[in-house]
């Protein structure tokens, strides 16, 4: 894997418009529909093209003490950020809230190139009663990793947390789909690298939001349309030293196609 590549997947890995605005548009009895057989597919447009995403609520599991949905994906394949966060993990309703537990290591089906520890439990991922802005979590989740790239030891912290978002009484999708009565929600993921070179210690990555996923949500629909953006800004000598870019930034877009809720 080139070195570029490599980074880019270690940083997006760790782990997931035009509108008008008014507070008033949805309440508290804005609907997230979660019942067994439910069903969205999603065109997946990004850097590698356009795909397709199939996602569906297949069973009951219970986690802990808890029953939660069990949410899957055609041929066990997701490429998009939104159908990778939720493939084979578990979520439910509680309170308004969306709460997810699982292991987010896996994305696209692949396993990460790094030993990393996202595994969630209750994890809020929507909140319909949340502020602009407001944290979802008491506290994000967090984590050490220790990596040697091209001989370089890099000393990596993260952090991943959820955020409340607008309310829009109408939101026209990028592809042209209208939607009335949506709020968002995002996901971010918080990374700072430091590492050694030459004996001396230094800040490959400053603290920084390496991934800010954005989705959409439809009353009585579900997520409608996701933005996720993963960028980074390296030291330019770290950069140097690694022969890969001293920045970086891509965009993937998730459409709803068809779906089907009860």
């Amino acid at each position: 894997m080139k070195k570029s590549a490599f980074l880019v997947t270690l940083l997006t890995s760790i782990l997931f418009i035009s509108c008008s605005s008014d507070d008033s548009g949805t309440g508290s009895n804005f609907e997230t529909p979660l019942t067994i057989g439910n069903y969205w597919t999603y065109d997946v447009e990004g850097q590698a093209g356009i795909t397709r995403d199939s996602l569906y609520i297949s069973n009951d599991t219970v986690i802990g003490s808890n029953t939660y949905k069990k949410f899957k994906t055609e041929n066990n394949i997701a490429t998009g950020f939104y159908s990778s966060a939720l493939r084979n993990n578990g979520v439910r309703e509680s309170n308004g809230k969306l709460k997810l537990s699982g292991d987010l290591s896996l994305a696209s089906g692949q396993t990460l190139p790094i030993a990393v520890d996202l595994t969630l439990s209750d994890f809020v991922i929507f909140n319909k009663n949340a502020s602009n802005n407001q944290a979802l979590n008491s506290s994000p989740k967090t984590g050490t990793i220790q990596q040697t790239v091209s001989g370089y030891p890099l000393n990596i912290n993260y952090s991943l947390q959820s955020y409340g978002g607008e309310t829009l009484t109408s939101f026209t999708s990028p592809n042209g789909d209208v939607y009335t009565d949506v709020k968002t929600t995002k996901i971010k993921l918080n990374v700072e690298i430091t590492t050694t070179i030459s004996g001396f210690p230094i800040t490959a990555l400053a603290a920084q939001d390496v991934l800010v996923s954005t989705q959409y949500l439809a009353d009585g629909i579900g997520v409608v349309y996701t933005n996720t953006v993963t960028s980074y800004s390296l030291n330019s000598l770290v950069a140097t030293q690694l022969g890969i870019p001293a920045t970086s930034s891509q965009t993937q877009e998730e459409f709803l196609d068809t779906y089907l809720v009860n």
